[in-house]
């Protein structure tokens, strides 16, 4: 209700400063509500074990809290209308019934992808007919993401759980596959669920914004970002890093700029310090790039086969990605440097553990590596014609591999717990 009127408030007033007072409301009470929700025990266990540390028994309360759904989507989506209202990119939504559904848009409610007002509003307006292509294009795309999140996600999910639930008894080598294990898990189980929310939004007639691109084909971190999660890592570059200054600061401020959104981004994942830790650790890969980046353009120059040296940073991005992931499925930091501990340690010293990594999978799992590498080099849905002849086969096919390698044990997807 409250960014519902701020967003006409702001169009209606015609001072700056009456503007900023409506958006400032908007976003504060945005923030505030996430605050609360997400981050109040968060806070309060901080306090108080500060207090601890002085010596003092707990100080404050904590709250049984639960977590209304897709909160931190739909928060951000909200603070999208009124911020984009006050930058004159979209007219204020007069039928709260409409802004309402752009709010709390189910097919994308619980886990994005977070739309931007001027994408999606006006298509709520539009009068709709039932249209047998979009209902067969949107069911290929959710059949598409069901086959990542069930076949691929949540068979590596099985071997990635057990590993990390129980690091003591696991060998490095053990913990090193269930790493690249959730490399691939987490990108299969976050964009199944964005196929998913596309493909049934377009049953409707309803165009939603990509959100992933061929991420883990990146020559680099800052390409990384620009093809996974878009739709948030475009809704940090527009609405903090730019604000702040963006690259046209000097080099400082301009490294302070990026280490601010990555810390944003990592606290917006959920209140634990593995999140943070996961945030910082890209904020130093983007600078550490920002830093060698003369270098590697010089050595670029030299280089006669091109595709070997891009071949070679794909590989880098994907292992400094994947070494990050830990911390981001990690239960705790400890956990986290323990894993890397054991990784590195049966690395150079035990080889012991390759067998029992070996032995330890079957042939259901090595079917799914395989599939799961396909879906890594495939940047969209298979581009088989609606009406081509061979295109019944296509849907039978990926709903047998579903039928006879996806796993039912109603695994929910990752992103649910954001």
């Amino acid at each position: 209700m409250i960014d519902y009127y701020a967003g006409i408030f702001i169009e209606k007033s015609e001072g700056k400063k009456e503007k900023k007072t409506y958006l400032a409301l908007s976003v504060i009470a945005n923030i505030g509500i996430l605050f609360f929700f997400k981050y109040y025990n968060f806070f309060i266990d901080n306090v108080n074990m500060f207090f601890y540390a002085l010596g003092n028994e707990q100080v404050l309360p904590y709250i049984e809290i639960i977590l209304p759904v897709g909160l931190s989507f739909h928060t951000f989506q909200a603070m999208s209308y009124t911020i984009e209202v006050y930058n004159g990119n979209q007219k204020a939504e007069k039928h709260f019934g409409y802004y309402a559904l752009y709010v709390m848009f189910y097919p994308q409610l619980v886990a994005g992808p977070i739309e931007r007002p001027q994408n999606i509003l006006h298509q709520f307006h539009q009068p709709k007919i039932f249209s047998y292509e979009c209902l067969i294009r949107g069911l290929r795309i959710m059949l598409w993401g069901l086959f990542k999140k069930v076949v691929v996600a949540d068979s590596f999910a099985i071997i990635v759980n057990q590993s990390y639930s129980d690091i003591q008894s696991q060998n490095g080598w053990e913990l090193l596959l269930a790493s690249y294990f959730f490399s691939f898990q987490i990108y299969c189980d976050f964009s199944g669920y964005t196929d998913i929310a596309i493909g049934s939004a377009k049953c409707m007639g309803y165009d939603l914004m990509k959100n992933f691109e061929a991420p883990y084909l990146s020559a680099s971190i800052s390409e990384f970002w620009s093809k996974w999660h878009i739709s948030l890592s475009t809704w940090f570059r527009d609405y903090v890093y730019i604000p702040l200054g963006g690259n046209k600061v000097s080099k400082s401020k301009w490294i302070r700029n990026i280490i601010i959104v990555f810390l944003i981004s990592g606290m917006w994942h959920g209140a634990k310090y593995t999140f943070l830790i996961w945030g910082i650790i890209h904020s130093i890969y983007i600078v550490i790039e920002i830093i060698i980046a003369p270098i590697l353009s010089s050595i670029e120059k030299k280089i006669n086969y091109k595709w070997v040296y891009k071949a070679f940073k794909v590989m880098i991005v994907f292992h400094a990605v994947t070494l990050a992931w830990i911390f981001f499925r990690a239960n705790n930091t400890n956990n986290a440097i323990m894993i890397l501990k054991k990784i590195f340690t049966s690395l150079f010293y035990n080889t012991s553990g390759v067998q029992s990594v070996l032995t330890n999978i079957s042939f259901n799992t090595f079917i799914v590596i395989i599939l799961s590498l396909l879906l890594v080099i495939i940047k969209k849905t298979v581009p088989i014609p609606l009406k081509h002849k061979y295109s019944y086969i296509y849907f039978i096919g990926l709903l047998m591999l579903i039928i006879v390698l996806g796993k039912t044990d109603h695994e929910q997807f990752i992103y649910f717990q954001f």
